[in-house]
């Protein structure tokens, strides 16, 4: 897919580019996100320019990742969002699930909500997902709350889900579906007897 940039009341949200490196090393070098995400530790900037310049670019490319650097309208570097798994949108799964970081000093401020609710938004209507899925470990609190101000809805503690780090953690599962937002589905739904 050719990368796209969407815009929000306040934020900007584009691929990562050469420049972002910098910026990306020092929000990643936290070990506020090193704790919650999949990043080397210490997150060197070696480790960004790869991710900015071959990782997040080939996601786009190969439709395995969309990722999005998000920023302030100013260029200040906010955090990062976007889809993984979204091979699976060519099945008849059609799920995607969001993942996110917030560097610090943006985090408490709802513009991670505000991101993942514009990434949700295109989800929905231009790639057409009709599942989209938040997983984090058990104990992340803030990716939590980000996750319910979106609006997902939680399913579950779903037992030793996560590998990070070389260990298995439990890990809250959370839905968000285009009909919680009022959006049609093209597949039926079948929900369980309550």
């Amino acid at each position: 897919m050719e990368p796209i940039t969407l815009r929000t009341e306040r934020l900007l949200l584009r691929p990562f580019e050469r420049g972002d490196a910098e910026a990306v090393a020092a929000a990643c070098d936290d070990p506020d996100i090193q704790r919650y995400v999949p990043v080397p530790e210490p997150y060197t900037l070696a480790d960004a320019e790869e991710f900015v310049t071959v990782t997040n670019p080939a996601g786009w490319r190969d439709d395995t990742m969309y990722n999005f650097g998000v920023f302030t309208h100013d260029g200040q570097l906010v955090g990062s969002m976007g889809l993984v798994g979204v091979t699976l949108l060519r099945t008849a799964e059609r799920r995607a699930e969001l993942g996110f970081w917030t560097a610090r000093g943006h985090r408490r401020r709802g513009c991670a909500a505000e991101a993942g609710r514009a990434v949700a938004e295109w989800a929905f209507t231009s790639l057409g997902v009709e599942r989209l899925e938040w997983v984090a470990q058990a104990d992340n609190a803030g990716s939590r709350a980000v996750a319910q101000r979106i609006g997902f809805v939680e399913e579950g503690v779903q037992r030793a889900r996560i590998v990070h780090r070389g260990t298995r953690r439990d890990a809250r599962t959370a839905a968000l579906l285009p009909s919680d937002w009022g959006l049609p589905l093209d597949t039926p739904y079948l929900p369980a007897p309550r």
